[in-house]
C-alpha cells in the first residue's frame, strides 16, 4: 500500500498536506529484513498505475525481490491516510482507500506454487484476511498445516476498521494454522475478549511459538520444546516473508512474503463466520492443551524516545524472525524483535533504518542490568553512535 503521512499533528480534516511514503504489514516486514540483512521476497497485487510503480520501486530499492509482484490493469493500487497520533489514542484517524484494490482480488487461485518457495519462512498477516473472501480463502489455503511447507508466520494485526460486520474470531482459527504468532495483548482483546499471555496461550496451543506483546512493557514468549526451525534452504535460495496484502516471503534463505490477486471483482469483505470458542479456562473439547513444556520467557522493552508511534509492530516481527532465521535464543529473538521496534519508534515513517548486525547483537547480549538501562533515541541506529546504554 501507498501511504500518506501528514505533515504536522492534527485531524485529517485539519492537515494541510501529506508525504508519500510506502506502507502495508507484509511489505514493511520484507523491507525491514532485507535491510537487517536478509534476502527477502513480497508477493502481492498492485494496480497498472503511479502509485503500484512507486511502491514496487520503493520496496525493491530496499533490496526486496519484487519479480512475483503481479500488476492489475483494472483496480487501483490500495492506498490510506493517517493522522501522527497512536492507534491506541482515541483521536488517530485513519482513511482506508483499498475497497476494490488490487491486492484485495487476491485469492488461491491468484499465488502460483513457485511464488512461495522455496522460502524457510512464510509471513502473513490478519491484514490480508480483512480485505475479501477470496483474500480470506488465501489465507486460510496457506496456513493449512501441510508437509513441507515452510515455517508459518502470522501476525495478527487486527485493525477493527477493516473487520466492521464481519467477524475478527476467523483470526484465531488461522493463527491455528501458524507455526509462529504474534499478537499484541490489547488487540487479542479487542477481537477476542481474551486478556493476558496465560489466556491466549490456552486459546492457542497449536502454535510452536508464541509471542504476546504489550507495548511498551515488553513481550512474553512462550515455545515447544519441539519447535520447528526455518528448513535450510539451497546456497541461492532466499529467505521470504510471505504476506497477502501485498505480501513478502522470507529467507529461502529469506522469508517469503506472499500473494497476487485474481482478476475476478472480489467480494466486499470476508463473510461473518461463525466465531470460534475462545476457552479461557480449559482448552475445550476437542482442542489440545496447552504444552506443559513450553519455554516462557518475558522481555522488556527498552526506554524510546518515540518520534513517531507507528511501524512498530511490522518492525518487532520483522526483529523477531531475523533472529529466528539465525537459531538466536528466545530471549535474544525478543530483545532483536524490541531493537527493531526502537528503529522504527525514532523516525517519522513506518520504516527505521535497523542497527548494524555486530551492534544489534551486542545489545541484545547485555546483562539483565545494563538492558534495563537501555535508552534509545532518535539516531541511535547510527553507526559509531554509542550513548544508547544510559543510566537513569
Amino acid at each position: 500500500m501507498v501511504t500518506f503521512l501528514p505533515s504536522r499533528p492534527g485531524s485529517l480534516a485539519d492537515v494541510p498536506s501529506f508525504t508519500r511514503a510506502i506502507g502495508g504489514a507484509e511489505s514493511n516486514v520484507a523491507c525491514a529484513l532485507a535491510a537487517a540483512g536478509h534476502r527477502a521476497a513480497w508477493v502481492s497485487r498492485v494496480g497498472a498505475d503511479g502509485f503500484g510503480d512507486h511502491l514496487v520501486a520503493a520496496v525493491a530499492a530496499y533490496g526486496v525481490d519484487t519479480s512475483a509482484v503481479r500488476r492489475d490493469p483494472d483496480r487501483p493500487t490500495g492506498v490510506y491516510f493517517r493522522t501522527a497520533t497512536d492507534r491506541a489514542d482515541d483521536a488517530h484517524e485513519v482513511l482506508y482507500y483499498r475497497a476494490g484494490s488490487a491486492a484485495s482480488a487476491m485469492s488461491p487461485g491468484t499465488v502460483p506454487p513457485g511464488d512461495l518457495g522455496p522460502a524457510r519462512v512464510l509471513h502473513l498477516t490478519g491484514i490480508t484476511a480483512a480485505l475479501s473472501a477470496g483474500c480470506l480463502a488465501l489465507l486460510r489455503d496457506l496456513t493449512a498445516r501441510r508437509p513441507g511447507r515452510p515455517l508459518v508466520s502470522f501476525d495478527v494485526n487486527h485493525r477493527a476498521g477493516l473487520w466492521r460486520g464481519a467477524d475478527p474470531g476467523v483470526l484465531l482459527d488461522l493463527a491455528r494454522g501458524a507455526d509462529l504468532v504474534l499478537v499484541g495483548e490489547d488487540e487479542a482483546e479487542a477481537a477476542w475478549g481474551l486478556r493476558g499471555p496465560a489466556a491466549l496461550r490456552e486459546a492457542l496451543p497449536e502454535p510452536a511459538v508464541l509471542v504476546v506483546k504489550d507495548g511498551g512493557r515488553g513481550a512474553t514468549a512462550f515455545a515447544r520444546g519441539t519447535e520447528p526451525s526455518p528448513r535450510t534452504p539451497p546456497a541461492d535460495t532466499p529467505a521470504v516473508p510471505a504476506t497477502a496484502c501485498p505480501a513478502p516471503a522470507a529467507d529461502r534463505g529469506r522469508p517469503a512474503s506472499a500473494p497476487a490477486a485474481d482478476r475476478g471483482r472480489p467480494a466486499p469483505g470476508p463473510p461473518a463466520a461463525p466465531r470460534p470458542p475462545a476457552p479461557a479456562t480449559g482448552p475445550g473439547p476437542g482442542r489440545p492443551a496447552p504444552p506443559a513444556s513450553d519455554a516462557v520467557v518475558f522481555v522488556p522493552a527498552p526506554r524510546v524516545e518515540v518520534v513517531a508511534p507507528v511501524g512498530a509492530g511490522d518492525a518487532f516481527a520483522a526483529g523477531f524472525l531475523s533472529a529466528t532465521l539465525r537459531g538466536l535464543d528466545l530471549t535474544r529473538r525478543l530483545r532483536h524483535g524490541h531493537l527493531m521496534a526502537a528503529a522504527a519508534l525514532t523516525v517519522p515513517g513506518d520504516l527505521g533504518t535497523p542497527p548494524a548486525r555486530a551492534r544489534a547483537d551486542r545489545l541484545a547480549a547485555l546483562d539483565d542490568a545494563a538492558w534495563g538501562r537501555l535508552h534509545l533515541g532518535p539516531g541511535w541506529t547510527r553507526t559509531g553512535e554509542d550513548q544508547e546504554v544510559r543510566t537513569p
